[in-house]
């Protein structure tokens, strides 16, 4: 059923009466119900990814009860969802991709829902009112099939491994393993109880939640991320793990954890992301979650992924530079998310700038070296053709979201003075804290602090596609 006959058939619904729906729950392709309201839109809203996410409500909570066996790559799962609606809703979508849904409920009722490509439709028995608190619970099964694509991350989402899964979900991968409102711009707290094999372990974003507990040759580890919390940084990867548990020096709880393979590299982790995470508390305001840390896990995917409280590095042991990258998205992308991914350099940008601070503090090099050093690529380099300020969907982790974003920062830490810039770097981070963000309000902020016209600056660094004067 495509997303216009599902249009069609919500107007349809409202004059017809459904005799009877499959036992099952799934909607029979002409099954017709009266309703009142309207039908949430299949996509949240961003021009570049129009079906990502969905319209019609904001999730607060999502509740995941996953099994996983690695030897057959089989995932069962229950998501109890939490959300408000923002209109009168008699029908909405959520996001899931492959995976087999059993059932269906709406505030406990049974709901009658449909598979479209990667949208799960969903008609509650009883249609729900503007501004409504509702449950929805979701019974599924499978096994996960990964997003391959060569022009963004490669493979992405929940990824099986030998001895587990290898789950980094950005840019839009958490539908492969949960059912979700999958964009940025709706955050969530997370709950998570993952069962495997005895010997396994399963790690996901916040904390520990007890003790593991085991029943009949199996493993059930809960956590919990109590933060609001973007789709994509929600992880589960599961494996075998060697752990360090403790305290940054600052009092920051940290927990490494490495594959076998890795286990040369488990103090190091421990160690820097520690150290990064106290150094970042001072740069940047103080760490806005309750803790810290990383994961190494034996998956070559050629890239890391700053999930919340647990950055996750695909195969590789990383250095001090990719740690400070990937812990300074704990501010800049996890706390302050972007609200499309047009702005996606506000995200990769300030965490490569944030590569350079770490030079300039370590003392083996300074940010001034480092623009230098980039800005004198020849103006016939790709980067200067495109602008950072826009990414592009297709080519989203471009070099230039990253460095030439980190240009611009340093632009423009030089015309308002140091001061200034590490002033307006806490400030952003303490006004949208847990929030959503866009490029027009980072300007308006820096214009406000530094008391100057900063367009003309940053038209040039962000949104043309030549070469600035340094």
């Amino acid at each position: 059923m495509g997303f216009d006959q599902r249009r069609a058939a919500s107007l349809v619904a409202l004059l017809s009466i459904l005799a009877c729906a499959p036992s099952n729950g799934a909607m029979a392709p002409t099954a017709a119900r009266p309703v009142s309201g309207d039908t949430g839109a299949p996509g949240i809203g961003d021009p570049d990814f129009p079906l990502d996410g969905n319209g019609g409500y904001d999730v607060s909570h999502y509740g995941l009860e996953l099994g996983y066996t690695p030897s057959s790559k089989h995932l069962d799962g229950v998501a109890t969802i939490k959300a408000t609606t923002t209109q009168a809703l008699s029908r909405f979508d959520l996001d899931l991709s492959g995976l087999d849904v059993s059932e269906v409920t709406v505030n406990g009722e049974k709901a009658i829902f449909s598979r479209n490509g990667t949208e799960l439709g969903v008609l509650p028995a009883t249609p729900l009112g503007n501004k409504a608190d509702f449950t929805i619970k979701v019974a599924y099964s499978g096994v996960p099939k990964p997003i391959k694509d060569s022009t963004n991350l490669g493979t992405f989402g929940f990824v099986p491994t030998p001895d587990g899964a290898f789950v980094a979900c950005e840019p839009d991968g958490a539908k492969t393993w949960y059912p979700v409102n999958d964009h940025p711009a709706d955050k969530a707290a997370y709950d998570f109880a993952i069962t495997v094999p005895d010997g396994v372990t399963a790690l996901a974003n916040g904390e520990q939640v007890g003790e593991p507990t085991t029943a009949e040759g199996k493993t059930t580890f809960r956590w919990r991320e109590r933060h609001p919390m973007v789709s994509y940084l929600a992880t589960a990867t599961i494996g075998k793990f060697e752990l360090r548990k403790g305290r940054t020096p600052g009092g920051i709880p940290n927990l490494a954890a490495v594959d076998p393979k890795h286990r040369a590299s488990l103090d190091d982790l421990y160690n820097i992301s520690g150290e990064v995470t106290d150094y970042w508390s001072k740069v940047f305001g103080p760490y806005p979650f309750s803790s810290t840390g990383g994961i190494v896990d034996d998956f070559s995917a050629g890239y890391a992924l700053e999930n919340q409280t647990k950055p996750l590095y695909g195969g590789f042991e990383p250095d001090q530079s990719i740690i400070a990258h990937e812990l300074a998205h704990q501010w800049f992308g996890d706390s302050v998310s972007i609200k499309r991914w047009r702005d996606l350099w506000l995200n990769e940008g300030f965490a490569t700038y944030a590569e350079w601070l770490w030079a300039e503090h370590k003392g083996t090099n300074t940010a001034d070296r480092l623009f230098q050093t980039f800005y004198n690529r020849a103006a016939s380099e790709p980067m200067w053709k495109y602008p950072p300020g826009r990414a592009q969907p297709k080519d989203l982790f471009n070099d230039s979201v990253y460095t030439r974003g980190g240009l611009t920062l340093h632009a423009l830490r030089k015309a308002i003075g140091d001061e200034t810039f590490f002033t307006l770097l806490k400030t952003w981070t303490s006004d949208h804290k847990y929030g959503n963000v866009t490029t027009d309000e980072f300007i308006a902020l820096a214009e406000k602090l530094s008391g100057k016209d900063l367009k003309p600056l940053f038209d040039a660094w962000l949104f043309q596609p030549t070469k600035p004067d340094a």
